[in-house]
């Protein structure tokens, strides 16, 4: 997989909160989810290289058990998803809505 976040990849995704880096993953999971919707398969498939790319980098980062064993099962689930068979039966609503959490919480986080 090539490298798409290089600047983040260097080290300041380190520097954005939990909260922020999840909302960041909710975005391109949103797109990959909306593009895909549109038919666009390169491009929902672009997207969700992103989104798989910023998740494995908070992964990288994570050091608390509970928060490993979440992201390693999200990935788990959202490649499923978008690849394979959607064994676990998750639709787009449910990554939505998933991921808004994070983005609400960035937005109040960003605002105090």
């Amino acid at each position: 997989m090539i490298i798409q976040h290089k600047e983040l990849a260097a080290g300041r995704w380190q520097r954005l909160s939990f909260v922020e880096q999840m909302a960041h993953i909710g975005s391109e999971v949103d797109r990959a989810i909306i593009w895909r919707q549109k038919n666009n398969n390169k491009y929902s498939q672009l997207a969700f290289e992103r989104a798989l790319e910023l998740l494995d980098l908070t992964i990288s980062t994570v050091h608390k058990y509970s928060s490993l064993k979440e992201l390693l099962r999200v990935r788990e689930i959202l490649v499923d998803y978008f690849l394979f068979d959607n064994q676990y039966q998750s639709n787009d609503k449910d990554w939505q809505d998933y991921f808004f959490a994070f983005g609400y919480a960035a937005r109040l986080q960003s605002t105090c």
